[in-house]
């Protein structure tokens, strides 16, 4: 393998981490942007609301985009104006500015997602291997070391302008520098992409539609375990605030350690046999959630479900690579959409059928899906 796959495979990793870090400070704060805006909890939805739409725009954006400038260079200049918005969310007084910065937020990092996977894809086409498990790993990596400088902050209670500045400061630079060694593969696919006939494609891509399906239930399944797990052992579960906060922590870990070992399951025993095995666990995990008699029931449910989903969404990416070899770009930022359609479902599904039932959906839909 050569060294420019090899630098081109470590500076998306870092990517991927660092995005996983940015993301893990915004969401893990939201109540203390909450108390410095004045945002009330009527108005709150609408503001996190935004962020996916607006996500959901600048993907689709990116499709458009890419027909002209490479997904290395759109993912060297966004993943710079996420870390600033994260940072203005942080140093601004004002609602409106609130709304500005999250804005910038929501449609880079829809920029982002879609540009990082596509890269993912045409690294993992070029080394002839699974390898984006290995990407999204370092997402869930990041995620934990963003969550738990956010915990350093709230401990502290620092302003968030302090606990995000020195967080952007250093990542800033480094992803500048890293984006030197991003490797794109357009040759063949460009060319390929132009033969094609407009008509030609909008009826292939119709059978990217059950992948659709599939990275909506698995991110309503994600937003479930971030946004209401802690509530859910404490209310209906009866735990204590203190083991209320394990579940996020313990999905993320058993994320991390799934992704880091998957691309060897993809290897050994195939994708397809992968996912099904991810979505059964998935399924399970959710059977055991809904179910779950107490606290440490619920746990086990909450473990499963971080080594079920962890798999989904990476060979969700990858297959939408395998099935439009010359026109993968598209097909991941059309795919890259539902990433947010799910988060955008997940929470006001759990909310207004609890937790119980609203998970007694997307185990079903796994079930019945994986075979």
């Amino acid at each position: 393998m050569t060294d420019v796959l090899r630098r081109g495979r470590a500076s998306l990793a870092f990517s991927f981490c660092v995005q996983g870090v940015a993301f893990a400070l915004l969401v893990t704060r939201i109540p203390a942007i909450q108390d410095r805006y004045g945002v009330s909890d009527a108005l709150l939805p609408a503001f996190l609301a935004a962020v996916p739409v607006l996500a959901g725009v600048g993907s689709v954006s990116t499709e458009r985009l890419v027909r002209r400038v490479p997904p290395s260079r759109l993912l060297r200049w966004s993943q710079p104006v996420v870390l600033l918005a994260l940072l203005g969310v942080g140093a601004g007084e004002r609602m409106v500015e609130l709304g500005v910065a999250l804005a910038a937020f929501g449609l880079a990092v829809g920029v982002l997602d879609a540009s990082m996977n596509m890269l993912g894809v045409s690294l993992q086409r070029s080394y002839g291997r699974s390898i984006m498990l290995s990407f999204h790993a370092a997402y869930s990596l990041g995620g934990i070391v963003g969550a738990s400088l956010a915990w350093v902050g709230a401990h502290w209670d620092l302003a968030l302008w302090v606990s995000y500045l020195p967080v952007v400061a250093v990542l800033l630079p480094a992803v500048l520098v890293g984006s030197r060694w991003y490797v794109d593969d357009r040759g063949s696919a460009a060319v390929e992409v132009e033969e094609k006939g407009k008509g030609d494609q909008a009826v292939a891509f119709k059978w990217l539609l059950p992948l659709c399906l599939v990275m909506t239930v698995a991110y309503i399944g994600d937003s479930t375990v971030s946004n209401w797990s802690a509530k859910y052992l404490q209310d209906v579960l009866g735990s204590s605030e203190q083991m209320a906060t394990v579940p996020y922590n313990v999905y993320m870990v058993t994320t991390l350690l799934g992704r880091a070992i998957g691309d060897f399951g993809v290897r050994r025993f195939g994708a397809v046999a992968v996912v099904r095995g991810g979505a059964l666990v998935a399924a399970g995990g959710f059977a055991v959630v809904a179910g779950a008699p107490g606290a440490w029931v619920g746990m086990l449910g909450f473990t499963l479900l971080g080594l079920g989903l962890c798999v989904l969404v990476p060979q969700t990416f990858a297959a939408a690579g395998r099935l439009f070899p010359g026109a993968s770009d598209a097909a991941v930022a059309r795919l890259n959409v539902f990433n947010y359609v799910g988060f955008l479902i997940g929470s006001p599904l759990v909310g207004a059928l609890g937790m119980r039932g609203a998970t007694a959906g997307p185990c079903w839909c796994r079930w019945c899906w994986c075979w």
